[in-house]
Formats: structure tokens, sequence, C-alpha cells
């Protein structure tokens, strides 16, 4: 079975749907603990707001093994208090379908 990108992929899509931002909520593995993970996809583009993370397109977001549990999709851009949530979800693939992100 082939692996899947999921960030990248996710990146590519939102590339195309500009007033969309994602937010993707779980954690990852360090040391024999797990340490809350949030990344924000806007515009093509990842960051971590918990993590360091790879400038480098060509490496991975994050160096170590994550999971996600949640997946939220937000109304672009974002203004504090004014945060308007367009689907939730907790399944990996779901935003992976373009058309989830409408």
């Amino acid at each position: 079975m082939a692996e899947i990108d999921l960030i990248k992929n996710l990146e590519h899509i939102s590339l195309m749907i500009p007033n969309r931002l994602l937010k993707l909520q779980g954690y990852l593995l360090r040391d024999d603990s797990k340490e809350f993970l949030e990344i924000i996809i806007y515009k093509g583009f990842s960051s971590s707001t918990t993590h360091q993370t790879e400038i480098d397109s060509e490496k991975e977001v994050v160096k170590f093994d994550y999971f996600f549990t949640k997946f939220i999709l937000y109304r672009a851009p974002l203004i504090k208090g004014l945060e308007e949530i367009i689907r939730e979800n907790e399944q990996s693939l779901f935003f992976l379908n373009k058309e989830n992100w409408i």
C-alpha cells in the first residue's frame, strides 16, 4: 500500500481554495511520551502552533511520529473572536476530498 503524505496533500488542496484554513490537532510521540500537536494549513503552507517546523518544503513538516485526531476547517482569513467553523471531522482522509472543503 502506498504511503500518503497527508500534510503535503492537504497543502496542495488548500492552495486551490485560498479562503479556507485547516487546523489539524493531535499529538506527536517523542521520548516515549505524547505531546499535543497543532498544525495550521493555509494557502498551500503549513505551520505548527506548538512545535518548530521545517521551512524546507522538501523535508517533513514535523520530524517525529505524529497522529491527528481532529480536523477543523475554517473560513479564512481568521478574525479573532469571529472564527467561522465550516466543518469538523476526526477522519484523516476526509479533507483529502476537495469537495469537503467547500
